[in-house]
């Protein structure tokens, strides 16, 4: 055995996917890109799903371990039908993160209609009713994040604007309120000739270790058989986090099993979900293939010192 030979980051559970269209008792071409928190002792787990039409609502399933989910039976989130949030969710709603804080759970989640792509704020307590807080960006932004505490009394927030001047770069910015955001600034940037050289953007919503906050991000590279979105990790200072400890220079997870090879977008594998255990471990969820829901876990230790040990410029 070669002494040299990089074992896997990220352990794949035996039984991926975790959840697929057929495990949803109403009609959905897909199931991915979910965002996942423990609370109360189980597992929930809000996840995008296309219709047919091609336009995206968000589902809701439970879980006991982690792995083995139940579908609720009716949608989370549909696109609204009042108001600005109707106007600006006419063309769905798309890629969830959850994050408590407050004793609130906070869900960004993009939405979509004929005036591009924002990003939309929710909150539940309970994961059966769920208020519609604001539209927290204007177009174009996508994959906003929230820290679970503030800083300063403030919110804070990572985000990654559509720019093809600092392209599809990783910002931070702040909130005294969740609705009013501001002092934004760009952290992290893709790295030239680099598996996320083409674009990045935040995860899952980062969680605290000993060592920083662990932000679980993607990036892609172009290829000549197209993009390929895998997944890496940055390590944040935990009182700035806009202070950056470390980019880890390799990925620690990138599309092989077959369902994230092949599916309604091929070669991706992309989080929008991570939960911290008790045990030292994270579990990861991720889509593939924009097709179904998969899971694995991590040692925190091991993501962290891939952070610290062999990082790579923020900028």
């Amino acid at each position: 055995m070669n002494p040299d030979k990089r074992e896997p980051v990220v352990r794949r559970y035996a039984g991926n996917p975790i959840l697929t269209r057929d495990d949803v008792p109403y009609s959905v071409a897909t199931v991915h890109n979910a965002g996942v928190v423990k609370a109360n002792g189980r597992y929930i787990m809000v996840f995008r799903a296309h219709l047919f039409n091609g336009r995206s609502i968000l589902g809701l399933a439970e879980s006991a371990d982690g792995y083995s989910f139940k579908v609720r039976p009716e949608p989370f989130m549909t696109p609204s039908e009042d108001g600005i949030s109707g106007e600006y969710e006419e063309y769905g709603v798309e890629d969830p993160r959850i994050c408590q804080i407050d004793g609130d759970f906070l869900i960004t989640y993009s939405a979509y209609s004929r005036h591009g792509v924002r990003i939309g704020l929710a909150r539940t307590r309970d994961f059966t009713f769920v208020e519609r807080i604001s539209l927290i960006t204007q177009a174009d932004l996508r994959n906003v994040v929230l820290f679970p505490q503030k800083f300063g009394g403030r919110y804070v927030r990572l985000d990654r604007p559509h720019s093809e001047i600092s392209p599809w770069s990783m910002w931070i910015s702040y909130s005294p309120d969740l609705v009013h955001w501001g002092d934004s600034k760009v952290i992290v940037k893709p790295a030239v000739y680099h598996w996320d050289e083409m674009k990045i953007g935040p995860g899952a919503t980062p969680f605290r270790t000993e060592n920083g906050w662990l932000n679980i991000y993607h990036g892609v590279f172009r290829t000549m058989d197209g993009a390929v979105y895998r997944l890496g990790v940055i390590l944040h200072d935990l009182n700035d986090p806009s202070r950056i400890l470390g980019v880890a220079d390799e990925w620690i997870l990138q599309p092989e099993d077959p369902w994230e090879i092949a599916g309604y977008v091929h070669n991706v594998v992309f989080s929008c979900g991570a939960v911290p255990e008790e045990d030292g471990t994270v579990k990861i969820y991720w889509g593939g293939a924009d097709k179904v829901m998969c899971a694995g876990t991590a040692r925190i230790s091991d993501l962290a010192a891939m952070c610290l040990a062999k990082p790579r410029s923020p900028m």
